[in-house]
């Protein structure tokens, strides 16, 4: 199979999932065409990103004349075909919130995608959420190109399917995917009841190998761990709140929170309004090993996010046989287990996730170790990377002999 993988910004921090994906499909002989539409601005702090990096085409790198060259040829040498993607451009603007005109770029982009398949003998394309790399990938189907198919994650996609015209993207697609039963279930909420049968379940993967012989939980007081973007949903906030709540009462507990992003001054000034500098650590963006360092100095991970997918920090902590105490939202409680393999609590719920921690703390580590031998079990089971990278490999053969023409 040649398969060419759309995607917006890439490779990116919180994006390892798609790394192991394409390294897992090509394990099992699958040919990937990397095809972005930009570069990460962030510094790329992991040495696997910066090979994704150099093994990635970027669009953009076209510049704004190459993009119209692109545009012009498909447009004279097919223009039955540029005609009808310009009207599936303008339809999908116009009720976006990017506009008309992001689309027309989104257009030129796909003209170039659509080129770059015929020239690479591409089978099929698949895009990573439901946004605006899948919209590119309709369009250069709309130009000619193979057919496609992609995977939603969410909370994105769940916040504005309208507009981000998610119907006509599952209508044209030959497939969808998505990486939890809930998730699907919003895709069926879009897309007609006779095409539910290409809505599949293929979830995120963490590679085993990498967490062979996962350390025993550390001695000493208690630490917890947060990973992920400083952003409103993750609900990084919250836990400030909760450290402040549970007080003298455990003065030994420490809060590490491993990630960056635009909440950061917000949360130094809560952390320093609540006298909290000395249990509770930031240490910005860290590499894949570095993250796995901070989970196996940890006893459990922390999770208070308000809007997820399936989070991948969730499926690496309880592959590192930690407990996880997680909001009860989306597709977390598919794999975590409250009681079995840790926590779930409500959303927004500051004194109910201090409560979780206050019971973290009182359990026995013995008890905690056997939770966290449970988690491992649990998502080794459940997020193989080289099972599910063998689901997809055969959507998109079922995709590819069927022609990848669903309209």
């Amino acid at each position: 199979m040649n398969i060419a993988y759309i995607l917006n910004t890439y490779p990116q921090p919180s994006h390892s999932f798609i790394r192991r994906e394409l390294r897992a499909l090509e394990a099992g002989g699958a040919r990937i065409v990397r095809l972005a539409m930009r570069r990460s601005e962030s510094e790329l702090v992991d040495p696997a990103d910066r090979e994704e990096a150099a093994l990635t085409e970027y669009v953009l790198d076209l510049g704004a004349l190459g993009l119209l060259r692109e545009t012009l040829t498909c447009a004279l040498s097919a223009p039955h075909r540029f005609g009808r993607a310009l009207r599936q451009a303008w339809q999908m603007g116009r009720i976006s919130d990017p506009g008309i005109l992001r689309h027309l770029v989104y257009l030129a982009e796909a003209a170039a995608v659509a080129r770059r398949c015929a020239s690479a003998g591409i089978d099929h394309m698949h895009a990573h959420f439901g946004t605006n790399a899948t919209a590119v990938a309709l369009l250069a189907h709309e130009l000619g190109g193979p057919g496609y198919s992609f995977t939603i994650h969410g909370p994105e996609e769940f916040d504005a399917p309208r507009a981000l015209s998610l119907g006509a993207k599952l209508d044209h697609a030959a497939f969808a995917v998505a990486v939890s039963q809930f998730g699907r279930s919003q895709l069926a909420r879009w897309a007609a009841f006779e095409t539910w049968p290409r809505l599949h379940v293929v979830h995120c993967t963490i590679e085993p190998a990498h967490f062979n012989d996962p350390p025993p939980l550390p001695d000493g007081p208690m630490r917890l761990v947060n990973i992920g973007r400083f952003v409103e949903q993750k609900g990084q906030m919250l836990l400030v709140e909760a450290m402040a709540r549970l007080g003298d009462t455990q003065l030994d507990l420490h809060l590490t929170l491993v990630g960056d992003g635009e909440m950061r001054p917000a949360l130094e000034a809560a952390i320093m309004r609540h006298d909290l500098g000395e249990r509770i650590t930031l240490t910005g963006w860290l590499d894949e090993a570095g993250v796995r360092r901070e989970l196996a100095s940890a006893h459990g991970l922390i999770l208070p996010s308000f809007a997820e997918g399936l989070p991948m920090v969730v499926m690496e902590a309880m592959a590192m046989a930690r407990p996880v105490i997680a909001t009860y939202i989306a597709g977390i409680p598919e794999l975590v287990r409250s009681q079995q393999t840790g926590w779930l609590v409500p959303a927004g719920d500051v004194d109910a996730l201090a409560q979780a921690v206050a019971d973290m703390t009182a359990t026995p580590r013995d008890k905690l170790s056997e939770m966290g031998q449970a988690a491992r079990q649990r998502v080794l089971a459940r997020h193989d990377a080289g099972h599910e990278a063998a689901k997809l490999a055969e959507h998109f053969t079922r995709a590819i002999r069927a022609g990848s023409s669903f309209k």
